[in-house]
């Protein structure tokens, strides 16, 4: 019987070891510094919105884990030996391993910012960050206005909490549109129109430069790089996460951005593997990205990683991308990759429709040479899943796709369906102008 350690009990921490202690009878071990119990971290903004209690964020009962013999440690670890195989925790103790699993996630990036350790000043990603927002951000009588920096989902998340406490709100966008480096031109668009008619103060084009100090040591003002100085209670530093991977440095375990994994998820160091946020493959799988941090990726990488270490190797293999979020009132849904202007490659070609009135659109992105679907953008309208993946698997085109668009639709029977007004434009004017840019775009590849 071996002894498996698994430090982190995030989704990915937690699903590896259930799928453990369903697959064998190893010793398991997990440590955290976060929390005593596993929850649901993107269930935290609700929590501070009052929909629920921390308590409903945890999908298991405390007695679960004793139940199935999984071993909880609240401790942070500060030293790894990979070759005496042991950890050595912040209060002085050590625990020996047979396997190693680093899984550890992210944490918010901060850039150097003057003042960026000052008090008021936090992240939005772990249960300790959301107990400061509690103490920073109470009501609108202890925190007058917030300034959040950063446009990304986290941002617009904490946007969102603040708002629902009345809490005025200022939103720094270093991008021309908010977040354009992932969404076409026509969806970033509808999000900054979303964004004001909810009342928050959005600022594109403008950075952080410095954030100012009161008296005590707490924020209570910050200038942008365009020479203004609002003043403010609360900086929420949202500008994306990075993996958690400081305490490895001495280690020997090759780390790049995060830690260095292949498709087995093994690490540089013989027992030693990495999931989840902090998990890097030497190169990524596909179009995917080396680190995603994304919650159903780490769910993955812990059931793959769960076989290889019961003596079932398995690869870890994602599938296509999917994605889900929600910008305030608007759910999102990403099948395939639909990328940004400013990222997409010269043969990938969007075709866009928009409601006239309603905050909802879609983007279908196809290749304009062959007219194979490559991915859909659903901004208001909920799509299945297992469809647009058979859509992708089986190299359908855009034809087929529109064809069928009405059998992927996941919204209730009384809900009003969109498909007909979506394809009857599709048919109207966009084939017209897919032969077009189908002609242009042979012209050019013809003269590369």
């Amino acid at each position: 019987m071996e002894h498996i350690v698994i430090i982190g009990n995030g989704i990915s921490g937690v699903t590896l070891a259930r799928h453990i202690r369903k697959l064998s009878d190893n010793k398991i071990t997990i440590i955290s510094a976060e929390s005593d119990y596993f929850f649901s971290r993107t269930a935290l903004m609700y929590v501070y919105m009052g929909h629920m209690k921390f308590e409903h964020t945890q999908p298991y009962e405390n007695w679960f884990w004793k139940k199935n013999r999984i071993d909880l440690v609240n401790g942070f670890v500060e030293k790894v030996a990979t070759d005496s195989k042991k950890l050595t925790l912040k209060d002085g103790s050590t625990i020996t391993y047979d396997k190693l699993v680093i899984a550890t996630g992210s944490k918010p990036n901060k850039f150097g910012w003057p003042g960026q350790d000052l008090k008021g000043v936090q992240g939005l990603y772990s249960k300790q960050d959301l107990e400061l927002l509690e103490k920073n951000a109470p009501n609108n009588e202890v925190c007058n206005r917030a300034v959040i920096v950063g446009g990304g989902l986290i941002g617009i998340e904490m946007a969102e909490m603040l708002r629902s406490r009345k809490i005025p709100v200022t939103f720094l966008v270093r991008e021309k549109s908010f977040w354009n480096g992932v969404l076409p031109e026509g969806e970033s668009a509808m999000i900054n129109e979303h964004i004001l008619e909810h009342h928050i103060d959005l600022r594109l084009d403008t950075n952080l430069k410095e954030i100012l100090s009161d008296e005590t040591g707490r924020a209570r003002a910050i200038v942008t790089d365009k020479g203004d100085t609002i003043e403010c209670n609360v900086v929420g530093l949202t500008a994306g996460v990075t993996p958690n991977i400081d305490f490895l440095k001495e280690s020997g375990i090759a780390l790049g951005r995060g830690v260095k994994v292949n498709r087995f998820l093994e690490t540089s160091a013989e027992d030693v593997y990495a999931i989840g946020d902090c998990a890097e493959q030497h190169e990524g799988i596909g179009s995917r990205r080396p680190i995603e941090a994304v919650w159903y990726t780490g769910r993955m990488m812990g059931e793959a990683l769960a076989q290889t270490l019961c003596d079932n190797p398995r690869k870890y293999n994602p599938g296509h991308w999917f994605n889900s979020a929600k910008f305030l009132d608007i759910e999102y849904q990403t099948y395939g990759w639909v990328f940004s202007e400013r990222s997409k490659e010269d043969h990938e070609y969007h075709f866009h429709w928009r409601h006239a009135k309603e905050k909802i659109c879609i983007t279908i992105a196809y290749h304009i040479d062959t007219m194979k679907f490559l991915g859909i953008n659903t901004f208001g309208i909920r799509m299945r899943h297992e469809i647009f993946d058979q859509w992708l698997t089986a190299n359908k085109d855009i034809d087929h796709v529109m064809t069928y668009l009405k059998d992927a639709n996941f919204d209730p029977e009384f809900y009003k369906l969109y498909e007909a007004e979506i394809v009857n434009k599709y048919n109207a004017d966009f084939k017209k102008n897919i032969r077009l840019e189908k002609k242009s775009w042979k012209r050019i590849f013809s003269k590369a």
